[in-house]
């Protein structure tokens, strides 16, 4: 603060230090000034010197912290809080309108920066600018997602090089070597293969490194491997090869059994419907066959559902011996009770214990799919299967039925003879075969969870652990912990897209040293 006095000492004028604001001007009278003139004037001061001193310091400060503090103490307006308001009223108009025909996209960030820099875009032009940016990269994210969902269909539905080799040496080796073509199992054994005091696995593939894997984990893991006896069905392509394997490659003390469905007298198309009706109906056939792009209206669906519709049009669904399972009463008369697996599964523990569960006069042990946490796996209801709103399924069926797993099941064929599983299951197929499919999606669940209606036990849990196909955030330590676990969905660990955490718990059954694996260089990275 300085105070000035006019030369002819009739005026004293007060002003701030940087010499911008007069605060105050005092005018002296020419010849005298009075005690009460002067004793105002020192009231006055008394007054305006705090705020004086106040506001230089405000003033000080603005210029020390970079003009920060003062707008908020002197109510000024902040510049940059006015802009980002101007710009989101700008962005808002710009999100309603169209953008402009021919605008020229850059292809980064960094060549948007140097246009806006050398075009001088205004920020209309750079809002339009930014949206279409935006919304051409979520496009071509979009399409990428559907392309990889494509391409690992395929890649699901395809052979890999090393299993197909695998098949084809074996296959020769049968055809050219005596001990391929031993009888499994050896006669002295044959009448163990319906004594019922023994544990009966039943396994139905075309895959014989898969079936390696399913039978040498159960015998590793059994305490009784000498009480285990496997069952393994094939298609007659594969059963050359299937054979072969366990001809060279015995588990024992575990006993093997294998046979073609072509060595079933019972398997005729008349005993089973749905034989001719796969092969006969083109409409499944290009169902399954086709071409799963023609029709489908991408920009109307998420890739979470598309991925689905996929899965649920795996050719699998049309073969034979993923059907085989409601036949296994007709296909072993002479058995009592059995476990049957897929192809998928690996067993850590000893699996005895289940043939000592009371099935309480149900066909089917199984583990529901209903009672768990995660949404993917263990939350499986009819819903989920099912299309509610044909009205046959409305009308028969409840969205809220909890679902269970094919895949680890223990069947009482004794108990199953008695009913008409088979018979419903053949019903409810043929409705969906009149309906063009449209009943439900995939492949041999759906009618199996209406045959089983009223027939089914739940068993533990910890008994059969799914979704490892497709489950790529699986706890490694409930992996460790189940005693079977079942690598359904697209993601086999046999193949290339096989998560790569979750393989080892698969491949540690496979026999590396093997010589057919070895020369067809089976999961060669």
């Amino acid at each position: 603060m300085q105070l000035h006095f006019s030369p002819s000492m009739r005026s004293i004028t007060i002003s701030s230090s940087n010499g911008f604001i007069d605060l105050m001007k005092i005018k002296v009278a020419a010849r005298h000034i009075s005690y009460r003139t002067v004793f105002h004037t020192i009231l006055i001061l008394a007054f305006l010197l705090p705020f004086v001193f106040i506001l230089t310091a405000v003033v000080t400060l603005e210029d020390c912290l970079g003009r920060r503090l003062g707008p908020r103490l002197l109510g000024r307006v902040d510049d940059s809080g006015r802009l980002v308001r101007d710009f989101y009223k700008i962005l808002n108009q710009v999100n309603t309108e169209e953008i402009p025909a021919g605008l020229k996209l850059p292809d980064s960030f960094n060549q948007l920066v140097s246009e806006m820099k050398n075009n001088q875009y205004d920020a209309r032009t750079f809002a339009f600018m930014l949206r279409a940016m935006m919304e051409n990269f979520e496009r071509e994210i979009r399409e990428s997602k559907f392309s990889e969902l494509m391409n690992k269909h395929f890649a699901a539905s395809s052979v890999p090089k090393g299993i197909h080799c695998l098949s084809l040496r074996l296959t020769d080796e049968y055809s050219s070597n005596a001990h391929a073509r031993k009888q499994l199992p050896p006669p002295e054994l044959l009448p163990l293969l319906s004594d019922n005091s023994y544990h009966h696995f039943i396994l139905s593939t075309d895959n014989i490194l898969a079936a390696s894997v399913v039978v040498a984990s159960a015998v590793q893991s059994s305490l009784k491997p000498e009480k285990i006896v496997f069952h393994i069905i094939t298609d007659k392509k594969t059963y050359a090869g299937m054979h072969s394997w366990f001809a060279l490659n015995p588990v024992s003390p575990a006993i093997v059994e294998v046979k073609g469905v072509h060595q079933f007298d019972w398997l005729t198309r008349e005993n089973v419907p749905v034989l001719e009706a796969v092969e006969n109906q083109n409409g499944i056939r290009n169902y399954y066959h086709g071409n799963h792009i023609a029709g489908a209206n991408l920009s109307a669906t998420t890739p979470r559902t598309f991925a689905s519709k996929l899965q649920a049009r795996s050719p699998k669904y049309i073969s034979l011996l993923n059907h085989l399972r409601i036949y296994i009463p007709e296909l072993f008369p002479n058995l009592d009770k059995v476990v049957f697996l897929d192809d998928d599964v690996v067993i850590q523990k000893d699996l005895s214990p289940l043939w000592e569960i009371d099935l309480g006069g149900k066909v089917n042990g199984a583990v529901e799919t209903c009672r768990g946490e995660d949404e993917w796996v263990m939350s499986k209801r009819f819903r989920n299967y099912f299309n509610f709103s044909h009205p046959l399924v409305a009308k028969n069926l409840d969205p809220e039925e909890c679902a269970w797993a094919y895949g680890m099941n223990i069947f009482d064929l004794s108990t199953w003879r008695k009913t008409n599983i088979r018979e419903t299951y053949h019903s409810w197929l043929k409705e969906n075969l009149k309906s063009n499919l449209t009943m439900w999606k995939l492949g041999t669940l759906p009618p199996a969870l209406i045959a089983f209606r009223g027939h089914v036990h739940p068993i533990d849990p910890s008994w059969h652990m799914l979704g490892l196909g497709y489950q790529n955030k699986t706890n490694l330590d409930s992996v460790a912990r189940a005693a079977v676990i079942h690598y359904n969905g697209q993601s086999k660990p046999w193949l290339q897209i096989g998560f790569e955490h979750l393989r080892p718990f698969w491949t540690k059954y496979v026999n590396y040293s093997n010589d057919f694996v070895r020369n067809c260089h089976i999961l060669d990275s």
